[in-house]
């Protein structure tokens, strides 16, 4: 048993007696000092007495609401943890308690081995300033963040204004367990944002463990997320643990949340909301701890009103979300980017960092960019592989337009004719069209699919359908070549 510093402090507030003295007992056994109130006026008398490590409260009390202490302690800038206790099922009572300001939240019936972590973590979290204050303590953030979580904030380059707030605002979101939406478009470095918040958390020593959700086959889903039991399906040798699994203690980052079919979406939620899940093939739930911190490049809001993403697990999911803004927005940042991003190819390659001369700076500036940094960071890379060494050599037009997406017609139908079989020529239709726009993507899947305005999982599961999943570059020799007419629908 790890006993807690002899200095750690805890205040419990409850109003049943019999939960109190077991928490209290169990917090005693630990090795805390624990201060015990039956009420909102009992508490905070003993706030005004002693300063305390956590504060655990329950969300209802005879006086009024657990929630108005956290409300009060922020408003004072008290650095005591709040962990709150809520009814079982109270799902809108925990994100308003995470929202407001709380470390963690526990569910009636509290067990004792989730209580007692969840504590523990509480009490080893850095303090900083309240999450709702205006004014970040960055400094005592990061001289209790380590060497890690100084390295993940330097990846993040850039002392524009839009990223000096993302910065102080990793640090204060940091030191809690609520979860976090990082949303922005493609190639802004969500990941690496991600990465930070983990970095400079209590969880730094914890896994990281970072999913696509829009790469993995949607049969496969569940077993991936929560593990699965030897037998529970054909290929099943051994038991399997899943992200959940494999990321306790430390942060579970889903990328691309936004491509979850709605089905996984529900079982999410609930693996969320309970902290526990079910292996596929067992009949018992596993108790789990992690941080959920999830990343987007759509407007999940825009997804929730058309019914393609469930309200409740987007609330869930945004109790503090973070824009990332894109690289037009912070022009002033490019120069430095570019520093930061040529040292690293030249440290990759083994050479000597090229000299950015200010003439390519400006052409670079002038680019659309809608890539945003991974876009740069290629056109850097082409940069270099075609300069001599020490000058670099951009190879490419002033402006870079969209390429329209053109194809010829296939059969068309007389107006007059109708098909013996229309599936069968529905069927042709689409394998001749998703084969020009291989084609033209260079049969890069992921490009393909954008271009037809499906998803990466979309366009997989028609190449299936239509036994086109196995269809490669080589293939190309044996389809008819692309024109520029376009196909009647």
């Amino acid at each position: 048993m790890t006993r807690a510093p002899i200095q750690s402090r805890v205040l419990v507030v409850d109003d049943e007696p019999d939960l109190r003295t077991l928490y209290e007992l169990t917090l005693l056994r630990e090795g805390y000092i624990v201060d015990t109130a039956g009420d909102l006026q009992q508490a905070k008398v003993l706030l005004a007495e002693h300063a305390f490590d956590v504060l655990i409260t329950d969300m209802r009390l005879p006086d009024g609401l657990g929630l108005s202490l956290i409300t009060e302690l922020q408003a004072a800038r008290r650095t005591e943890r709040c962990v709150v206790i809520t009814a079982y099922g109270s799902a809108e009572n925990a994100v308003e308690a995470l929202k407001g300001g709380a470390f963690d939240y526990l569910t009636k019936p509290v067990e004792l081995k989730q209580f007692r972590r969840v504590i523990a973590s509480a009490v080893s979290s850095p303090t900083t300033a309240p999450f709702g204050s205006s004014q970040p303590s960055a400094k005592s953030a990061r001289a209790s963040s380590g060497a890690l979580g100084q390295r993940a904030l330097d990846k993040l380059v850039g002392e524009s204004v839009c990223m000096r707030h993302i910065k102080e605002r990793i640090l204060k979101v940091a030191t809690s367990m609520a979860p976090v939406l990082v949303t922005g478009e493609s190639g802004t470095g969500k990941e690496l944002v991600a990465y930070a918040i983990h970095a400079n958390s209590h969880r730094a020593k914890g896994p990281w463990v970072a999913v696509n959700c829009s790469a993995i086959p949607e049969a496969l889903l569940e077993a991936e997320f929560f593990g699965a039991k030897k037998g529970a399906y054909t290929g099943a040798q051994v038991d399997r643990e899943g992200f959940f699994q494999a990321a306790s203690g430390g942060t579970l980052f889903l990328d691309e949340i936004g491509d979850l079919p709605l089905a996984m979406q529900s079982k999410l939620l609930r693996a969320i909301q309970e902290r526990r899940v079910r292996p596929l093939g067992s009949t018992q739930e596993d108790a789990v701890d992690v941080r959920i911190v999830s990343a987007t490049h759509k407007n999940l809001a825009e997804d929730v009103q058309l019914g393609e993403f469930r309200q409740d697990l987007f609330y869930r999911l945004n109790v503090i979300d973070m824009v990332i803004a894109p690289l037009r927005e912070r022009a002033e940042d490019l120069p430095v980017l570019c520093e930061a991003l040529l040292s690293k190819i030249a440290e990759e390659s083994g050479m000597a960092k090229p000299v950015m001369e200010a003439d390519m700076l400006r052409h670079l500036a002038n680019l659309p960019l809608a890539g945003n940094v991974r876009e740069l960071e290629n056109l850097l890379h082409r940069a270099v592989a075609l300069g001599d060494g020490e000058v670099l050599q951009f190879d490419m037009p002033d402006t870079l337009p969209a390429i329209p997406l053109q194809l010829t017609p296939v059969h068309p139908v007389h107006a007059s004719a109708v098909p013996e079989d229309l599936r069968l020529y529905l069927d042709e239709l689409e394998r001749d069209i998703l084969n020009r726009v291989l084609q033209l993507s260079g049969f890069d899947r992921a490009e393909a699919a954008a271009r037809l305005g499906l998803t990466l999982r979309q366009m997989r599961y028609r190449l299936a359908r239509l036994n086109m999943d196995t269809l490669e570059q080589d293939d190309a020799d044996d389809l008819p070549p692309a024109t520029s007419a376009r196909v009647p629908l």
